[in-house]
């Protein structure tokens, strides 16, 4: 019996407008730096291994933060050309996390920042219970992605 992935799978997504060139965001995001600025400080995010500063296809990084207890996991960059990279991620919290990215200008010369996140929680069904827990978590956090990013790229 084959299961259904796609059932298992919850999906988070969130987008906002920057008033700043497509290239300057690209830049910025591809940066491995970046997610140091614009992660919640309670979260105490920390790069403890990386193959490259400059987000590219292949890459692998490892991070370690403060979730619950401090936990650390390991990305890979599945995906990645100009204004769009994907990162796949695992934990011990996530049996799968696919994070896209997407970059595009808009009519009005702004850019928007795309982010969609796949995953699903380990643990079968008590994962299952979590997950409003985690949208909510990744709404919070996203939210000061947002803010965090027009601060770094508008003000400059």
């Amino acid at each position: 019996m084959q299961r259904d992935i796609s059932k298992s799978l919850k999906t988070f997504h969130h987008s906002f407008l920057i008033e700043s060139s497509l290239d300057k965001v690209w830049d910025f995001y591809t940066d491995l730096r970046h997610l140091q600025v614009i992660t919640p400080k309670r979260l105490d995010l920390r790069i403890t291994e990386s193959s490259g500063e400059k987000i590219t296809l292949g890459q692998t990084a490892s991070f370690s933060s403060k979730i619950i207890t401090r936990m650390t996991w390991k990305t890979r960059i599945t995906f990645c050309e100009p204004y769009r990279y994907v990162d796949e991620m695992s934990n011990g919290l996530f049996k799968r996390w696919k994070h896209t990215h997407i970059f595009s200008k808009t009519d009005t010369g702004q850019t928007r920042v795309s982010d969609e996140i796949e995953f699903e929680l380990q643990f079968g069904f008590l994962g299952r219970m979590f997950e409003w827990y985690a949208l909510d978590r990744l709404g919070k956090i996203f939210s000061h992605r947002q803010q965090a990013t027009i601060k770094a790229l508008e003000n400059n």
